[in-house]
């Protein structure tokens, strides 16, 4: 497995390229694709300034004034984690739910050297809610974004892999990162490090494959499975950390068995009771056994596939008072779209959606291809009951929302 390693130079501006090449890498999509994506590690140099995304700022506004509850933050140091009741208290009059974020202990623990981790950010911060979203529709997996506000001279987790490839993203600060082979390649979910502690011990002991530091701008992308460990220099390190929760062949072939179950249910065959007294699968195996690979041969994995995606994620914000008026004011030149990160698909006459499904007419049918190729949309071209339905829905929202 070879590293890549480029440099970014400046930002395109090309609408037609998304967030993961003007961003994120300093090579085109395709090459990313082939080269790199779920293979070896990329370091990109000077991506940009990422400060409108995320910010030391963001992080105190994030801490002390937003009420953030557990679990949107970890307190970690050494790679221990810590007790989320040595950082939380209760919220005061009207908002006294017991967990909520301790500016104060947060501050302490800070200062002697936690690492605060602010976590599922695509949640409570805004840039980064859009950025997350166009990242998750462009890779076609789905992303998280945390970040990791680490003091100078410390780090908050030992040697250790992730079970989804990351990109890491610097905002302010400078860090260094010690990168190692992995020990099981391209873990799946419930694969975790520490099921390899000790493998992951030994390699850690080893020359690093990467022994770098990022600086502001820089990008490092890693593989699911790649062990490393990082610690902030010489000021408070700030970086983003973006999961790519990537669907795996494994996962596929986990749909595709269900789906081959699912049709064995009609089998009346297959419903029947195995001998009386029997100890064990015996010649039953072979029978059941071709029952099965017949019906695999049939069975469609992609509705589960569909249905796991729409799951994995939420549509994009919506804002019911916005929504409300669009609704109250609806008229032939109101512009309407897609509400963003929906995963809208038509399969017959059913819309299905994040945000639920619908039942359509067939008179309905030309409108809705025209609203799931994009763009913006007068109401009346579309038909305005059509669109008041929708838009009660939550599928379409207002243009500019």
């Amino acid at each position: 497995m070879s590293t890549v390693s480029r440099t970014l130079q400046g930002t395109a501006s090309d609408a037609e390229s998304g967030v993961l090449e003007t961003r994120l890498i300093g090579l085109s999509r395709e090459e990313f694709a082939v080269s790199v994506w779920g293979r070896a590690p990329l370091i990109t140099r000077g991506s940009g300034d990422f400060s409108d995304l995320f910010s030391a700022s963001a992080v105190d506004e994030l801490v002390s004034r937003r009420g953030l509850r557990t679990p949107f933050l970890r307190v970690a140091k050494g790679g221990s984690t810590a007790p989320e009741s040595s950082f939380t208290s209760p919220g005061g009059v009207g908002a006294s739910v017991p967990d909520q974020l301790d500016d104060t202990a947060l501050w302490r623990s800070l200062a002697d050297g936690s690492t605060l981790v602010l976590q599922a950010l695509q949640r409570t911060w805004q840039p980064i809610t859009d950025f997350v979203a166009r990242l998750g529709t462009e890779l076609g997996h789905p992303v998280q974004a945390n970040a990791y506000v680490t003091p100078p001279q410390n780090r908050g987790f030992d040697d250790h892999y992730d079970v989804h490839d990351v990109f890491v993203l610097q905002v302010t600060g400078t860090k260094r990162w010690m990168v190692h082979e992995p020990v099981h390649p391209a873990p799946l979910r419930d694969q975790p490090w520490t099921a390899h502690r000790a493998a992951v011990a030994e390699a850690a002991r080893s020359e690093a494959r990467i022994d770098t530091v990022l600086e502001p701008g820089d990008v490092l992308y890693l593989p699911r499975g790649w062990l490393h460990a990082a610690e902030a220099l010489g000021t408070v390190s700030i970086h983003l950390t973006l999961g790519i929760h990537t669907w795996t062949r494994h996962a596929l072939a986990q749909q595709l068995a269900e789906s081959a179950l699912s049709l064995l249910r009609e089998d009346v065959e297959m419903r029947e009771s195995l001998a009386l007294g029997v100890d064990g699968p015996g010649d039953e195996v072979d029978f059941v056994r071709r029952r099965l690979v017949a019906a695999l041969a049939e069975a469609d994995p992609a509705p589960l596939f569909h249905r796991d995606r729409r799951g994995q994620a939420r549509p994009a914000p919506m804002g019911p008072l916005a929504q409300l008026r669009a609704v109250a004011n609806l008229a032939p030149d109101s512009p309407v779209r897609l509400r963003e990160a929906l995963e809208a698909r038509l399969e017959g006459r059913r819309l299905i959606t994040r945000a639920g499904w619908l039942d359509l007419t067939e008179a309905d049918i030309p409108s809705t291809l025209q609203i799931l190729g994009g763009g913006t949309h007068p109401a009346g071209t579309l038909g305005l009951p059509f669109v008041e339905r929708l838009l009660r829905a939550g599928v379409l929202v207002p243009a500019g929302s």
